[in-house]
């Protein structure tokens, strides 16, 4: 179904940039932006948050805690 968009121009200059750079179409990337507001597609924040729901506050602390280590770069591991 055929449908007209108006958008400012920054908008419009930043969805092309966001296309380009994810080697998607323009339609593409407002399309999976109106399924995630719509709740249709969830994008990987919500989709992280519905998998972990299980997990206590203390837990989900205890693991941001133990995963930190991954996000150090050690030189020498690179030689």
């Amino acid at each position: 179904m055929p449908l007209s968009l108006r958008m400012p121009l920054q908008q419009e200059e930043l969805l092309k940039k966001y296309a380009k750079k994810t080697g998607k179409t323009k339609t593409a990337v407002i399309l999976e932006a109106v399924d995630e507001k719509l709740g249709i597609k969830k994008n990987r924040p919500q989709l992280i948050r519905d998998l972990a729901g299980w997990m206590s506050h203390d837990n989900v602390e205890e693991l941001r805690r133990s995963m930190q280590v991954f996000n150090k770069i050690h030189e020498g591991d690179w030689e």
